[in-house]
């Protein structure tokens, strides 16, 4: 395998467990094109860094972890020249030569974009349809000065529908560099990072997502903190539609074919996915891994009780709960250990503050020394109330269209018995298809505006806030429909469906009223209505689901460019004969370079992409959670759809990313948000649910119309009331359990902060311990004791009656330094000791 490729001006980074035991001259390691920064070798914890300028000299056995940083100055440089034995890009290093027993980690930090992107980092999208050439000229050659300012450059091309494509790249990497510094300078004094950034000039991205995070605040933070202020659709920038970063569609190709031969992805494969976009994207995947493996128990064994057991089986419902539970204790510290692993641990308090945020007063902050503006507290809960209503609202307004919907398919489908039923069935659906998008806009509206009414400081903390209401219309919608067929349906059909003759209107427009039958006598509950219900959402909804998201939006696209293209070969013949030479000469002046033509086809392209919410992703997962904790005993075979869904989701999701979404703006998080509190919520509900489905539909034994029979609502609130209980005490024992297993990187982050107190301490302690050494040295205030005489002792009576001393102080003036306190100690001993003693002395 040869070198790869890299850019120029690239910063390389190797570190590599080893065990050296003689001189290593580091000139082994020096190749061609390489200038060597430093090697650091890390020893083990107690024994703290050393730094090795030109070779690695140890006398005895030792196992370090170095950490070698070159930068590349002659061009493309394959990282493994710079071992001359083998190539670092294969990961094997010769042990007998080089003494190398693993590498631990690899990484390649560019200080420019990908060579496949012509080294753009960022594109911005400007929109001049509704705008005067004049005022549109001004506003882009703002822009431009603006970008200029904080050391960005930009070139700009054509985009398609009155759009310009605003090409953005670091070019200064002074200021780059600066802008790296200062953004771990804010890590390090908020706790994010251990140890203090090094210098200005060696400040450089680790990884590509932390290059691009840092340029999009160069681009979009005020100018107040060192960013240009632009702000897609926003304040005096509403003609920019977006800022984004371009895919690399070479890398993206290698993932996609990388990982669709793997079961599971590695630690490095979530390591490349945080890399390349992001924390906040690693995350959902490191969750998305994790669910998918920890459904391989329910899986097998929600198999097995299915085959032995069947439906509303105790012992699977209370195994499903306490996986469940474990499952989410177990995210919580895997949370912690990649947060700790990717640098990220408490960046919730780095948030900047949203431009939307309308403080209410400004304070002083005695910490920081700043004046900050502050909106109370009291006020914005006070405001936050309102979304009690408003869960009241969505809960009425939903609620009554799926319970009306419910009813018209219960009356069709079991009570009519007229002409055209096989047609009319699907009324309902018709119907939920057209009102609940309807309505679930409505309230999403109205539950955003609520949002800005609560006036959140932080986008942390407005997406949280707007997520939890939003979850509140996917709860209604997504298992409203089973808890009426489970609790209202079943239990109480004979009784309502007898009053169901009013919706004789639904099919009044289809049939004659003397045709419209119905036969109430003949009516009797259908049982396994529950079961296929729950088939539906847990597979054929999933299916949709799937196809919906990945399908259907990528052949959306396909067709949507081939129409454009049609479009534009249509008018461009039937113009032909109409544009005048100086019209074709203006045209033609747009025309791409030829050596462009490729990679701004493949932006343009880009640019009409829907952005990626991951947040997305993560409500479609919470959601398919909370089918397997409330409704799984239904049908235990859940828990094997899922495992074969998540699979799928898997690769679909990174497609949907690389193909049919613009490449997400790394975001930083140290946690999956509100999902994990929402995970938890669940589960307690489900712990509710699953108790009073197993006790409701245990029995086999079914009233004459069908219900079941012999449920006593005492017994039903008493069933409720020990499985919730349950539920708090297993939880708080499964937290107490795993909380005693402290993840490998949350170690060693202590361990890092430990060690660097430690260094400090013992450096202030050794400059002290060497100044008062020098002062003893100098002056020892211990008189011998020859020197004891009458007149000493004259002196010192008269120097306590001069300065009017007290008891406390003439205390420790009565012995002069150690050497009469051992004086006094021996005359004591001696005066006090034994007489039998004192002859054998």
């Amino acid at each position: 395998m040869g070198p790869s490729t890299m850019s120029p001006n690239c910063r390389h980074t190797v570190q590599i467990k080893t065990t050296l035991t003689e001189h290593v001259p580091f000139g082994r390691y020096g190749v061609l094109g390489s200038t060597v920064q430093q090697i650091t070798i890390l020893r083990q914890a107690h024994e703290g860094p050393k730094l090795a300028k030109l070779r690695v000299q140890l006398g005895r056995m030792t196992t370090f972890k170095v950490l070698i940083s070159f930068i590349s100055i002659a061009g493309p440089l394959g990282v493994g020249w710079f071992f001359l034995d083998s190539p670092l890009s294969d990961l094997l290093l010769p042990k007998p030569k080089l003494g190398f027993d693993q590498i631990i980690e690899m990484a390649s930090s560019a200080l420019s974009g990908s060579h496949n992107n012509f080294y753009a980092d960022y594109v911005i999208q400007y929109n001049y349809a509704n705008t005067e050439p004049t005022k549109a000229s001004e506003e882009l050659e703002l822009l431009l000065r603006k970008l200029w300012e904080v050391g960005l450059q930009a070139e700009v091309r054509p985009g398609e529908d009155s759009n310009l494509l605003v090409f953005v790249r670091a070019s200064r990497k002074k200021s780059l560099r600066r802008a790296i510094y200062q953004s771990r300078i804010r890590d390090w004094l908020h706790g994010v990072r251990n140890s203090e950034p090094e210098d200005e000039s060696s400040a450089e991205p680790q990884t590509e997502s932390e290059r691009l995070r840092i340029i999009n605040h160069m681009i979009t933070l005020p100018h107040n903190v060192g960013g240009a202020g632009i702000t897609p659709k926003h304040g005096h920038w509403k003609n920019v539609l977006a800022v984004f970063p371009l895919h690399d569609e070479e890398k993206n190709r290698e993932y996609l074919a990388d990982w669709s031969k793997k079961t599971f992805l590695s630690e490095e494969d979530l390591d490349q996915i945080r890399g390349k976009f992001g924390e906040s994207v690693g995350f959902y995947f490191a969750f998305l891994q994790s669910y998918f493996k920890f459904l391989l128990f329910p899986a097998v064994f929600g198999f097995s009780c299915w085959l032995l057991l069947g439906s509303f089986s105790i012992i699977y419902t209370v195994v499903n709960c306490l996986w469940g539970v474990i499952f989410i204790e177990y995210w919580k510290r895997q949370e912690e250990d990649l947060s700790c692993r990717w640098q990220t641990k408490g960046v919730s308090v780095v948030r900047s503050k949203r431009r939307e945020f309308k403080p209410e007063r400004e304070v002083y902050d005695q910490v920081t020394g700043e004046t900050r503006g502050v909106f109370p507290a009291t006020t914005r809960l006070q405001r936050q109330l309102l979304q009690v209503p408003f869960a009241l609202v969505a809960l009425v307004a939903l609620g009554a269209i799926i319970a009306t919907c419910f009813a018209i398919e219960i009356f069709i489908s079991e009570v009519y018995t007229g002409p055209l039923k096989s047609y009319l069935v699907f009324i309902p659906t018709i119907l939920l298809s057209a009102l609940i998008p309807t309505m679930s806009g409505v309230l999403v509206s109205i539950a955003t505006k609520l949002n800005d009414y609560e006036n959140y400081e932080t986008q942390t903390a407005y997406d949280t806030a707007l997520t939890q209401k939003i979850f509140v219309i996917n709860f209604i919608t997504s298992y409203f429909p089973i808890l009426l067929t489970a609790f209202v349906y079943i239990p109480f059909a004979s009784l309502i469906v007898p009053h169901l003759d009013v919706f004789h209107l639904t099919v009044r427009p289809f049939v004659s009223k003397e045709k419209a039958t119905t036969a109430h006598e003949n009516f009797t509950i259908n049982p396994d209505r529950l079961r296929k219900q729950v088939i539906y959402f847990t597979v054929t909804a999933q299916v949709v689901g799937f196809a919906m998201e990945t399908i259907v939006p990528f052949l959306k696209q396909r067709f949507a460019r081939e129409y454009k293209e049609y479009k534009k070969k249509k008018y461009g013949r039937v113009n032909s004969g109409l544009v005048s030479e100086t019209q074709k000469e203006t045209q033609h002046s747009y025309d791409d370079h030829e050596d462009e033509v490729q990679f701004l086809t493949r932006v343009r392209k880009e640019a009409d992409l829907d952005d990626y919410n991951v947040t997305d992703d993560l409500r479609e997962m919470c959601i398919q959670f909370g089918y397997l904790a409330l409704f799984s005993p239904v049908w235990p075979l859940v828990p094997v759809s899922f495992l074969v869904n998540n699979w799928v989701e898997l690769r679909s999701d990174f497609f949907k990313i690389i193909v049919e979404c613009k490449r997400p703006t790394p975001i930083r998080v140290d946690t999956i948000g509100p999902w994990l509190d929402t995970l938890g919520f669940l589960s307690w509900v489900g712990s509710i649910t699953s108790a009073a489905l197993v006790y409701m539909f245990n029995t086999s034994t079914n009233g004459p119309n069908g219900e079941p029979s012999a449920i006593k609502g005492w017994a039903l609130l008493l069933t409720i009331f020990f499985a919730e209980h349950l539920y708090l005490i297993v939880r708080y024992v499964v937290q107490a359990t795993i909380a005693k297993f402290e993840p490998h990187n949350v170690r060693r982050e202590k361990t890092e902060q430990y060690m660097i107190r430690k260094r400090y301490l013992e450096a202030t302690l050794g400059a002290r311990s060497s100044d008062e050494e020098e002062e003893v040295t100098a002056k020892d205030e211990s008189m011998e004791l020859s020197d004891l005489t009458r007149k000493s002792l004259e002196d010192d009576t008269r120097a306590w009656s001069k300065h009017n001393t007290v008891a406390e102080e003439r205390f420790w003036m009565r012995q002069k330094g150690w050497r009469e306190s051992a004086q006094v100690a021996a005359s004591i001993i001696e005066s006090q000791a034994k007489p039998d003693m004192k002859k054998q002395q």
